[in-house]
């Protein structure tokens, strides 16, 4: 395979402790499979970030026959690794050591920054690396992604794994959330330079069932804060209708049925419905526990908010969508799924 030279970092998420992960985990390390169809250049795969979507992505690589080397700063997320045999190091650095490839999904651009250039970071070891390839599936701003982007290429490889002297990045963010992460099912959008990403995408696909290549470096980063601005937008539009339906005198699952069948269909009536009541399977059903918080909204909404500030974009649903959200946050429904704006800011009811 060969890339040209040229190309244009912690808190982590706990771990989830269930004896059910901890099961899927040591079969997957048990069932001994063969790496004889793992690309040489991607075998040895350094994973940092174990918390509820990177466990799972971790241990689908694993069932892929991909060599992990794994980090976190929650040793109980590591324990469950080790005890199965999978290698666990103590620092981001170690990682980098003894791994061709590197994959972080970590929380934010505070904690990507620190883990790839704070003391023992990826980078620490100065100019010379040994990963030739660092993917960032965290959700964070495409400026930081560009910055280290540009700091991992003016690095030189230790020693070489493909055609290039100089490491390559690709910033490779996810939708499809803990559900999608643990089906591998997840879609990747991605960033960097195209060879790097079709190199890659064996590593997506053991991870996910969709790979859209974005453009050039940060691309990605911007795909994901877009898509998930239109997600916040559209819940929000749908959950007002909604619940004015409701004060006109208008059934839920009435005027969903109409929404679903004319020009107002979109995700969030037909298969994420916010009123409880409609819709099973989704968090509504269950008191908008699991799926996707209102904070991780409120943190992506800020991610697009200061990225439209910065090119002087007018974005006022931008800015409304977020002071919902951090509405939402200030009254104790940070960790409820995002679309309990319908009940918890419009005060929207159960169907009836």
């Amino acid at each position: 395979m060969a890339i040209p030279a040229s190309r244009t970092r912690m808190v982590l998420s706990s771990c989830c402790r269930s004896s059910y992960l901890e099961k899927m985990l040591s079969s997957s390390a048990a069932r001994g499979f063969s790496s004889n169809a793992v690309p040489s250049q991607l075998e040895r795969v350094g994973f940092i970030g174990l918390g509820n979507m990177g466990f799972h992505m971790a241990n689908n690589l694993i069932k892929a026959g991909y060599k992990l080397t794994v980090n976190d700063i929650d040793q109980a997320a590591m324990k469950k690794f080790s005890d199965c045999g999978i290698s666990t190091v103590e620092t981001p650095f170690k990682v980098a050591e003894s791994s061709d490839v590197i994959i972080t999904m970590l929380p934010s651009s505070s904690h990507v920054l620190a883990v790839y250039t704070g003391q023992n970071g990826l980078l620490h070891g100065g100019s010379q690396v040994r990963p030739w390839l660092f993917i960032d599936s965290s959700t964070i701003d495409p400026h930081t992604s560009r910055k280290l982007s540009m700091n991992i290429s003016q690095c030189l490889l230790k020693e070489k794994k493909v055609n290039a002297d100089s490491p390559f990045m690709l910033d490779a963010p996810v939708s499809g959330g803990v559900p999608g992460a643990a089906a591998g099912t997840l879609t990747f959008m991605v960033g960097g330079i195209e060879d790097a990403y079709l190199a890659a995408k064996p590593l997506f696909l053991a991870m996910g069932k969709n790979t859209v290549y974005c453009g050039g470096p940060g691309n990605g980063a911007a795909a994901k804060i877009c898509n998930n601005l239109a997600m916040a937008v559209s819940m929000l539009g749908v959950s007002e209708a909604l619940a004015l339906g409701q004060g006109l005198g208008i059934a839920a699952n009435t005027l969903t049925n109409i929404f679903n069948s004319s020009s107002a269909r979109c995700w969030s009536s037909d298969s994420y419905n916010p009123v409880p009541g409609v819709m099973e399977g989704v968090p509504s059903s269950r008191s908008y526990d699991g799926g996707f918080s209102s904070k991780l909204m409120a943190k992506d909404l800020m991610l697009a908010k200061a990225s439209a500030e910065e090119i002087q974009q007018k974005c006022p649903l931008t800015s409304e969508a977020l002071n919902i959200y951090m509405e939402m946050c200030r009254k104790g429904f940070e960790s409820k799924d995002f679309s309990c704006v319908f009940k918890h800011y419009y005060s929207g009811n159960h169907n009836l």
